[in-house]
């Protein structure tokens, strides 16, 4: 009895997501490299380069979530015809990616610090900033939390927070939650 395992590891194939930036990246950067005739051998060597990247591409995911459930959130709230209690989503001028949710004088504020650390905390009209509430037990001491990006082997990038890998969703259902809880009023 033989196993036909062409067609398992196809149909496995077919439905998970593939993601082919990196071999686009690759292709484009070659045919730059024609072009220019400048040649950079040890470029994906480099961890800052892609920690450059991966932050953006991290930010850009961060940025579209929100959206998702900002928009959501929005919709619902459109029915009781209360403008004051939409969250407005703007970017923040002069960087690349960073953004910031407003509502009822809150801010919450995403920003890049740097290639490795991304920053997220509240902003009060008052000039208050604090953190994330995490638990019920521990309040956080620091004004602003950072999910911190971690290389490992083969340049492999994980984003951590606390030692701990960053579930996107996650991530903004917390903060989310967070600022639509400290907004209310």
């Amino acid at each position: 009895m033989t196993k036909n395992f062409d067609n398992f590891n196809m149909d496995h194939l077919q439905t998970e997501t593939i993601s082919t930036a990196w071999i686009e990246n690759l292709a484009l950067e070659e045919i730059n490299m024609e072009e220019s005739g400048v040649v950079n051998f040890s470029e994906h060597l480099n961890p800052m380069h892609l920690l450059e990247s991966s932050s953006i591409e991290f930010m850009e995911e961060l940025k579209e979530k929100f959206e998702i459930y900002m928009t959501k959130f929005n919709e619902l709230r459109a029915h009781h015809d209360d403008k004051t209690k939409t969250i407005k989503m703007f970017k923040i001028s002069n960087t690349i990616n960073d953004f910031m949710l407003y509502r009822n004088s809150l801010k919450l504020v995403v920003a890049r610090r740097s290639a490795d650390v991304i920053s997220i905390g509240f902003l009060s009209n008052s000039g208050g900033l604090f953190a994330a509430r995490l638990n019920y037990e521990a309040s956080s001491s620091s004004k602003i939390h950072e999910i911190k990006a971690n290389v490992g082997p083969f340049n492999n990038i994980q984003w951590k927070f606390q030692g701990e890998n960053v579930e996107i969703d996650s991530l903004v259902r917390h903060y989310l939650t967070e600022f639509i809880k400290h907004s209310t009023r």
